[in-house]
């Protein structure tokens, strides 16, 4: 079947296999390799990515499902040459380790930063709650999400 999807702003079309997973489409037919394929199950959410603004895990979404959607992955993160503010803290609180889980963390922390600019730990907890670690324990993806709140500026369009 013939879909059109629209991922980090650029629309793709492809004729794909009606049971072709959403992270398959994203890393073999895209070549966008940020997004980790992990357990094919949903447990560890290393495929997160955002459909419609919507964090999910791409490993139990259909590709064809997607088709007329937006799709954000972690390339979609970084804006014109800069990081965002959650890749900025991951890096410099030491929030990866092998960096396997790194992408879907990034995705669903910016997602709660979007909708709560000041999480406390136990809500940035809770938020991650359906991403497995397997190496860093999360005390330092806390801080990183905690440190990407405190750096991240809300530009508010110019009003005249």
């Amino acid at each position: 079947m013939r879909i059109t999807v629209s991922v980090n702003g650029t629309e793709y079309s492809r004729v794909v296999e009606p049971r072709l997973l959403l992270i398959h489409f994203i890393r073999d037919d895209l070549g966008l390799t940020g997004s980790h394929w992990g357990c094919d199950t949903s447990n560890c959410g290393a495929c997160v990515v955002w459909l419609n603004d919507t964090p999910v895990k791409s490993c139990t979404v259909l590709a064809a499902m997607a088709d007329g959607q937006r799709v954000r992955t972690v390339e979609g993160l970084e804006r014109e040459g800069k990081l965002d503010p959650v890749q900025d803290g991951f890096a410099r609180c030491h929030g990866l380790q092998c960096g396997f889980c790194t992408p879907g963390m990034m995705l669903t922390a910016r997602w709660l930063l979007d909708h709560n600019p000041d999480p406390s730990e136990a809500e940035i907890r809770t938020a991650l709650s359906g991403q497995v670690c397997r190496c860093t324990g999360y005390e330092n993806i806390v801080r990183a999400v905690r440190w990407a709140a405190e750096h991240t500026r809300i530009i508010e369009p110019d009003v005249e």
